[in-house]
């Protein structure tokens, strides 16, 4: 019998498990959390109805009438809604309004995903989601949201075997232990999690949300919209206030993301179980994301400008038919980059080749796009200064000036990231510079190539050589690559596919 993991409480025993074949409930246990989830809903309604009807008895009667729909709603949904195992299908049922019937085929089952929302990890519960590769949103997915952490580990064991199963002449399971870590990342490593800027933004989310739910519940709260508009206009007319406070979110700004990030990556675990990919994180909402290794064909690495500076990089899986890649298909947060190349080679396979340079009108191109629209706008400004005798167009010219000298480095960045090899395994592209990416792929997933040339490349001499491949983005490109090596390269990585139109056969 499978146990939950260490970092969650002890699931209390929920009888026997269901055997496959028989219908199976949610645990009723979610109940409890049904109608707390509805609240937020039906919170604004109620706010109206007592602010219209006064604080008397019939504004509560009503009140409670609806707190009590909720209950009943909730207890509907849970008997008339089951799932069953039979034979090489998943079946989920719900009969609510109209009888509806959603059959996963366990062929079709890409991994199984474990999180452990906080109302469910207080009962014991958790929220099983299936992915099955769909790429049509959430309604192609199957999700199990309120089953007991022992029923909810022991279906994603029967589900990921049964899966295997189903293609045994493509899954090879290694000798040894059949779960093994990989890497866990050290708590201390969770203060690089503001050099990444996904989180930096949290202070200015929160007080937009804060400003939205100003103007959307203002009448209902007895000061109107009218009084969060003088706010508004009480603080244009004193400036220094609103660049206080504007100074005050931005001070914020790594605080609030260094904590969401932790909450979010909290003891970041990366193993290999039973032929799969697992990757658990969480504080608050523990998450585990299963990723099958037969269907992974390769790895990318993300650092953007800070975290370059930092030496720190981010990982994701290329996977074939894997939804929210970005969020399901996370291998690593921010970590030093000699210990994600070590992983990722490790969990995938090592690259080993360097990179190749990309010819140099690629780095006249790059500082041509970062630096002259800044100096055309520069030269107009002061055009406009001149005539018009304005200070702010001084300003604009100077500040289009300074966008220009600092568009020189980006531009060599930009070139330095440019880059693309083949090991004879795997072939690598890479570019970017504020967020550079560099792919690593094996050869085997490459489809196809596609060879662009813009009106602009037509001129320099240069295309962008796209190579094909069924999983991830669809397609990974080197951008600006000389004419010999838009030829050469598709020749090394596939040359079955090119030779008979380099050499065609003599008649």
């Amino acid at each position: 019998m499978t146990q939950p993991p260490p970092h969650l409480p002890p699931a209390e025993p929920a009888g026997p498990p269901v055997p496959n074949g028989l219908a199976a409930r949610l645990s009723p246990k979610v109940l409890l959390i049904d109608p707390v989830r509805m609240l937020p809903s039906l919170l604004l309604p109620l706010v109206g109805l007592l602010f219209v009807g006064g604080f008397s008895a019939r504004s509560y009667a009503w009140a409670a009438f609806g707190v009590g729909a909720t209950v009943v709603f909730a207890v509907i949904r849970w008997a008339t809604f089951s799932y069953q195992i039979l034979g090489d299908r998943l079946e989920i049922k719900r009969s609510l309004i109209s009888r509806s019937v959603r059959t996963i085929p366990l062929e079709r089952i890409r991994g199984v995903d474990v999180s452990t929302p906080p109302m469910h990890r207080l009962l014991g519960l958790a929220v099983l989601k299936i992915d099955t590769g769909a790429s049509g949103g959430d309604e192609e997915e199957g999700e199990l949201d309120g089953v007991t952490l022992h029923e909810a580990e022991r279906l994603k064991s029967v589900l990921l075997r049964r899966a295997r199963a189903a293609h045994p002449e493509q899954v090879s399971v290694p000798a040894g232990p059949s779960e093994r870590p990989i890497f866990k990342v050290p708590r201390t490593w969770l203060l690089y999690g503001p050099l990444s800027g996904a989180y930096l933004l949290t202070p200015f989310a929160l007080a937009g949300g804060a400003i939205g739910l100003a103007f959307q519940w203002g009448d209902n709260l007895g000061f109107g919209r009218d009084a969060a508009w003088t706010v508004g206009e009480w603080l244009w007319d004193h400036p220094f206030v609103l660049l206080a406070f504007a100074l005050v979110l931005v001070l914020a700004m790594p605080v609030a993301g260094g904590v969401m990030y932790a909450i979010f990556n909290w003891d970041f675990t990366l193993k290999s179980r039973d032929g799969y990919l697992v990757a658990e994180r969480g504080l608050i909402n523990r998450r585990s994301v299963s990723l099958e290794s037969r269907r992974v064909r390769g790895y990318e690495i993300v650092d953007g400008l800070a975290e370059r500076w930092a030496g720190v990089v981010r990982a994701w899986a290329i996977v074939t038919g894997l939804g929210d890649s970005q969020t399901r298909g996370q291998l690593l947060p921010d970590v030093p980059r000699a210990v994600a190349v070590h992983v990722t080679g490790e969990a995938i396979g090592p690259y080993r080749a360097d990179l190749r340079r990309h010819p140099p009108v690629a780095r006249n191109r790059r500082l041509f796009r970062a630096v002259v629209p800044w100096l055309v706008v520069a030269a107009v400004a002061g055009v406009a200064a001149v005539l018009t005798a304005s200070p702010l167009w001084w300003i604009l010219a100077a500040l289009a000036l300074l966008l220009a000298g600092v568009g020189v480095p980006i531009g060599l960045d930009r070139y330095s990231s440019l880059g693309h090899g083949y090991d004879g395994v795997r072939l690598a592209v890479r570019s970017g510079s504020l967020r550079r990416s560099q792919a690593v792929v094996e050869r085997r997933a490459v489809v196809g190539w596609r060879l662009r040339q813009t009106w602009f490349q037509r001129r320099a001499g240069v295309y962008t050589l796209t190579a094909g491949v069924g999983a991830g983005k669809g397609g990974y490109s080197a951008i600006d690559v000389s004419q010999e090596q838009a030829t050469a390269f598709p020749a090394e990585v596939t040359p079955d596919w090119l030779t008979p139109f380099l050499n065609p056969p003599t008649p």
